[in-house]
């Protein structure tokens, strides 16, 4: 069967997934970008609407507009004001008013008479007449439609005939009802709309076993959730809004891993939380040490009070002790001597893990991790740091994923997905909220351009979070232990992406690696307790906790810092220095971001801005104010800067607001000429 082809073309609507069948992304209240290439035969004038539907099923419609810089491109622009499943459909029609108007304006400017143009001058009065028929006697604006069409047909002189009806008045009307020939209908297209962390947060990672300090001997002891609830209040201060533990289950004892990944255990060794399950209980249950149920809704209930949410890791992994090894077997895979294989990412080995076999009692493992994942649902986690989605099946996520939303449609699900883009993508559109990505190896100009330019392009897709570090990655960059190392990657995390994240020793610079050329911890956290005094550290200034601080305020005061689809990269001629603008298309909140990439060296450059880009003229002087030192200047299209190490690594600027022409026309800037959908 050959595809259906409209009366008029309407194609490359945007966002939409490649297909059409899953829905595209967005958060309440962030302006959503809607763009179709609308064309037809000849030279008639064409127009074309969106047809909004909300999740309640109402229906408004909004008016597209022709881009200038792209032939029979439109666009319109739309902010969801509830959480839900939204469609829009884009409508293109004939035009047959603006098509009258063009050759009667382009006939009297050549000198035409009335007599060589009544049938022009007839046509017009009956489009008039029909617009204000179809609109209804009583409608506002049809009285003038009337009268333009009197008009036409009178004696008068021809300027006086056709002024009615060439009016912005006679405009005004018709922008609301226009007359409408051969309307053709595009594809429904969905929009996931979700609450705002979904698009904009702030993360800390610390694991809750590590908050219990030291003993009188000096030798750590092990934290609880009560321990837990005293440490909340320091990230809070620092302006995290989410706090993201490591698993909180019991922990396996068969094949428990020492300090440093050792492979033998000595007694005390607290082992790695995703080895999760023992005789203790498995993904349902709590470390016994941690405290109990109890005790979590007590941490849960302070964490709210300091507007922190708790995020709870998710991994599909059971340690040899597993309940599940017992009761189930057949979730994992047997090897032909009887044993259950353990997980393996050559050549590293996990002894202490089995990995689940989705491919064995699909139903089984299907159903008894839904039943597991629901028990922290339904006592309140409303999100969840998922461990390697991209090595299990993706319609495995698709299906949970939904399944939670049905009843419970605000929770959040990040994806661990150092992965390549097809995977990271396809986790996206099967309904993870938010991923990980490939930011922490991303460290010279080149590189962070580009690979946030990728990030901006698959924002109706994916939403990337950017962590400055993990328990498992500690990028060379960091570990000198130069401050302004670690206060670069913060800004550029903080600053180029709405979602950022950072594990807990980052604010002590911490940077030992467990053996050269490796991105392991020295005495990981994974292994072992690690308490650490914070307090001492910022009292001896070696902390970057008061930056960190103001870089989470920053971005809570700028709705710029909140969006990832509007971001647009400006030139410096010096390889060291990296210069980017953020606008919010709501607000007009308009932000300038200058970082010196060089943590060892003083860097110097001559800025020269895109002012297209930052909504301003050529030629315009304004002022820019530095939200790190507080200091302001005058800048123009070309400006020097100079950024120490040792005094700041970063401008951030506050900018003149954005016009509302010019913030609709940029909102468009990250759609590429071609064809990007996964």
């Amino acid at each position: 069967m050959s595809p259906v082809i409209g009366r008029l073309g309407i194609d490359d609507v945007r966002p939409r997934t490649a297909d059409g069948a899953l829905p595209t992304k967005a958060v309440v209240g962030e302006v959503v970008p809607i763009s179709a290439l609308v064309w037809r035969e000849g030279h008639d004038a064409i127009a074309a609407t969106v047809v909004v539907t909300d999740p309640e099923g109402r229906e408004y419609t909004v008016p597209m507009t022709a881009e200038q810089h792209r032939p029979d491109y439109c666009h319109a622009l739309f902010a969801p004001d509830e959480p839900g499943l939204w469609t829009f459909r884009v409508e293109a029609w004939s035009d047959p008013v603006s098509t009258w108007r063009n050759a009667v304006t382009k006939k009297s400017a050549a000198g035409q008479s009335a007599a060589e143009m009544v049938n022009d001058l007839t046509h017009g009065a009956e489009l008039l007449r029909r617009a204000a028929s179809e609109a209804g006697a009583h409608a506002a604006g049809s009285d003038v439609l009337r009268e333009a069409a009197s008009a036409l047909e009178s004696d008068a002189p021809l300027r006086e005939r056709l002024e009615p009806a060439l009016s912005d008045q006679v405009a005004e009307v018709l922008s609301g009802r226009p007359v409408r020939d051969l309307v053709t209908q595009g594809p429904t297209c969905q929009i996931l709309v979700e609450r705002k962390k979904a698009l904009f947060s702030s993360w800390y990672e610390l694991f809750p076993r590590s908050t219990g300090g030291w003993d009188a001997e000096g030798h750590p002891v092990h934290g609880t959730f009560k321990t837990t609830m005293e440490a909340l209040p320091r990230v809070a201060a620092m302006g995290f809004d989410t706090v993201y533990f490591p698993p909180i289950h019991p922990i396996g004892h068969i094949n428990r891993k020492g300090p440093n990944n050792t492979l033998v255990a000595e007694d005390g060794d607290v082992g790695s939380p995703w080895a999760i399950g023992s005789t203790d209980g498995g993904h349902d249950a709590i470390h016994p040490e941690l405290g109990t149920e109890k005790d979590l809704r007590k941490l849960l209930a302070r964490a709210e009070e300091l507007g922190l949410e708790v995020a709870l890791d998710f991994a599909l992994q059971a340690a040899p002790d597993h309940p599940w090894a017992k009761t189930h077997p057949e979730f994992f895979t047997v090897l032909a001597d009887g044993t259950i294989a353990y997980a393996e990412n050559p050549p590293k080995k996990y002894q202490d893990i089995y990995p689940i076999n989705f491919d064995n009692d699909t139903d089984g493992i299907y159903e008894e991790i839904y039943r597991a994942l629901m028990v922290w649902v339904e006592l309140g986690i409303t999100t969840f740091r998922v461990d390697n989605p991209h090595t299990k099946p993706v319609d495995f996520w698709h299906w949970i994923i939904a399944k939670v939303h049905e009843t419970h449609p605000d929770v959040i699900f990040l994806a661990e997905a150092f992965t390549r883009p097809p995977r990271l993508l396809g986790l996206g559109k099967a309904g993870f909220s938010q991923s990980y990505t490939y930011f922490p190896w991303k460290t010279t100009k080149k590189e962070i351009t580009g690979f946030a330019q990728d990030c901006v392009r698959f924002a109706d897709i994916s939403r990337p979070s950017f962590w400055v570090n993990t328990p498992d990655i500690l990028h060379a960059f960091i570990q000198t232990g130069n401050r302004a190392a670690f206060a670069i990657r913060a800004t550029l995390a903080a600053t180029l992406s709405p979602l950022w994240g950072m594990y807990s020793g980052f604010e002590l610079y911490e940077h030992e690696p467990v053996a050269p050329g490796s991105e392991e911890y020295l005495n990981s956290e994974k292994y072992e307790l690690r308490p650490r005094d914070f307090e001492a550290a910022r009292d001896r200034g070696d902390s970057l906790e008061p930056y960190i601080t103001m870089l989470n305020t920053i971005r809570r005061e700028h709705p710029a810092f909140q969006q990832l689809r509007n971001l647009h990269f400006h030139d410096a001629d010096n390889d060291n220095i990296l210069v980017f603008s953020k606008f919010d298309a709501a607000t007009g909140d308009s932000v300038l971001v200058v970082v010196n990439l060089d943590p060892t060296y003083t860097q110097e450059a001559t800025v020269t801005l895109n002012m297209d880009d930052l909504g301003l003229a050529p030629g315009a002087a304004f002022t820019v104010d530095d939200e790190v030192t507080g200091a302001s200047y005058e800048w123009t299209m070309r400006n020097y800067v100079r950024l120490s190490p040792v005094e700041n690594v970063a401008h951030i600027f506050r900018l003149p607001l954005i016009d509302e022409p010019a913030r609709t026309r940029l909102a468009f800037r990250h759609i590429p000429d071609e064809d990007y959908r996964p």
